[in-house]
């Protein structure tokens, strides 16, 4: 691995642990740094906002290789951060390198670094609920069908729990909806006796205390009441709750359906640690995002259960149209011998569970060299 340059780190960069051994000099306040002609300075996105002009300055020199870490965002979520923040277009002039957890379009260099997909293994919690694999497939009668988790109000979100709702599957999942506030985009409609659906309020549901993560249990909050629109960030004290593990939602359901935080016409799949928590369980899942996310995963060495159910939703172009299908997958799943597909799926959950481990690691290892390789390449000479 060859390392060309001096490497200034953002030390609350996502990448900032992977690269440590590499790391010349980190910071927690960009404003004391001293800027070095030539070196390769990692931001993350809030010393940018703590900073904005002296990063503006330091991108419109010629002396320094800037680079904009955030890869807690990808796909048109990061997108819409580059043009708050008012850096796309030094991205797309290359005075700026970016590192996301996915490109924002086909059109902006950019370096995936596969942070939420990845991040589920860092925690204790994780190895101790993985234990209950065997248990997650011995169990039989279980109380629910799926496990359906919704955090932030998403138009996806809502068009499914809609539906599924008024066609009775919700009632036999164990599901969230931590966000109330109606979700009106043109590509999902759903319009029911003269009333846009999708612009109406959703009621707030938190799992049940015997199905929460013991920290999170009791919320201060108190009874949930229709003037709250959000529980998100209460229920979870403003910390990323939503990352660690707890077996009992996985042991009591016998799939989860995933509504990944990107789920539109793009080709660009994001992975977050919504597809990772069943990776790492080993449960069985469906997965509404983006077109071609089942190809991307497959691609990553993962596998899905396209020998037992049919997974053709996953090329479909319209997003509504995708839903629907997945939707009439998941109708097909529950009306079905459900101890049977759970035996039929074993297998394949087992690997993904193990192949998550390894390509952690392997991801880990490799990625200092793909950075590297990333900065000669394109950092301006």
């Amino acid at each position: 691995m060859l390392k060309q340059h001096r490497l200034v780190m953002d030390a609350q960069a996502e990448i900032a642990s992977v690269m440590q051994p590499w790391v010349d000099e980190s910071f927690y306040e960009f404003e004391k740094v001293t800027p070095t002609t030539g070196s390769v300075y990692v931001i993350g996105r809030q010393q940018f906002l703590d900073n904005r002009e002296k990063v503006f300055d330091m991108c419109s020199s010629n002396e320094y290789h800037m680079i904009f870490n955030n890869s807690a965002e990808g796909s048109w979520t990061m997108e819409t951060h580059l043009l708050q923040l008012k850096i796309d277009q030094l991205i797309r002039d290359r005075r700026l390198l970016l590192i996301a957890g996915a490109p924002p379009t086909l059109d902006h260099l950019c370096l995936t670094h596969e942070h939420l997909l990845i991040k589920i293994m860092d925690f204790d919690q994780t190895s101790q609920a993985q234990t209950a694999f065997d248990r997650m497939f011995e169990t039989r009668n279980k109380p629910y069908k799926f496990l359906f988790l919704n955090g932030r109000a998403r138009p996806h979100r809502k068009y499914l729990y809609e539906h599924l709702r008024r066609q009775g599957l919700l009632d036999k999942s164990l599901y969230t909806m931590l966000d109330a506030k109606p979700c009106v985009v043109r590509r999902f409609a759903f319009r029911e006796d003269g009333i846009d659906v999708m612009a109406t309020a959703t009621p707030l549901k938190r799992l049940p205390d015997e199905y929460e993560v013991e920290r999170y249990r009791n919320p201060a909050f108190g009874p949930i009441v229709p003037e709250r629109t959000n529980l998100k960030q209460e229920l979870f004290r403003r910390e990323w709750g939503e990352i660690y593990l707890y077996d009992r939602p996985y042991i009591d359901t016998y799939f989860s359906l995933v509504s990944e935080t990107v789920c539109s016409e793009s080709d660009i799949s994001f992975r977050t640690e919504k597809i990772a928590k069943p990776l790492a369980m080993g449960h069985p899942f469906i997965v509404a995002a983006n077109r071609g996310f089942y190809r991307d995963l497959r691609n990553l060495g993962f596998q899905t259960f396209d020998s037992i159910l049919d997974e053709s939703f996953d090329l479909v172009e319209d997003a509504q149209a995708r839903m629907d299908r997945l939707m009439q997958v998941v109708g097909d799943i529950c009306g079905q011998d459900l101890d049977g597909f759970m035996d039929a799926c074993r297998s394949i959950c087992k690997y993904n569970q193990q192949h998550l481990a390894q390509f952690t690691q392997e991801h880990r290892q490799a990625f200092p060299g793909i950075f590297f390789q990333f900065v000669s390449q394109h950092a301006r000479s």
